[in-house]
């Protein structure tokens, strides 16, 4: 029961601080610009940055149904949707050479097997 008591007295831990601890004693909490930003300025205010937003869509469109919640408009309230040029929703809508390639039996029983069957 005691050897925990004396493990304890003996520990010293392995990380070891240099010097002493301290706060700067002055830290600049104003909002600035990130420096990837593309824009360099910051908005405004958040209604006019949310005006402006976009995300899967504009966040200001109006439509005739209720927006108050998510799924209150139906989806086809927002237009078609169609893949611009060179890009494509399914794998199944690229060229020939870059759709999947089925499976042969041989390969399924190798996976099957474990890889057992390639060395029988």
């Amino acid at each position: 029961m005691n050897a925990t008591k004396i493990l304890q007295q003996g520990r010293q831990p392995m990380i070891r601080f240099l010097g002493k601890r301290s706060t700067p004693s002055k830290v600049d909490h104003t909002p600035q610009v990130h420096p990837a930003s593309p824009s360099q300025s910051l908005p405004e205010s958040f209604a006019s940055y949310r005006q402006k937003a976009q995300q899967h869509g504009p966040l200001n469109q109006k439509s005739q149904f209720s927006t108050s919640h998510i799924g209150a408009s139906p989806g086809s309230s927002l237009g078609p949707v169609e893949a611009g040029k060179g890009t494509f929703f399914d794998r199944s809508e690229l060229p020939q050479r870059f759709q999947r390639m089925a499976w042969t039996q041989a390969e399924i029983e190798a996976i099957e097997s474990g890889g057992a069957s390639l060395h029988a």
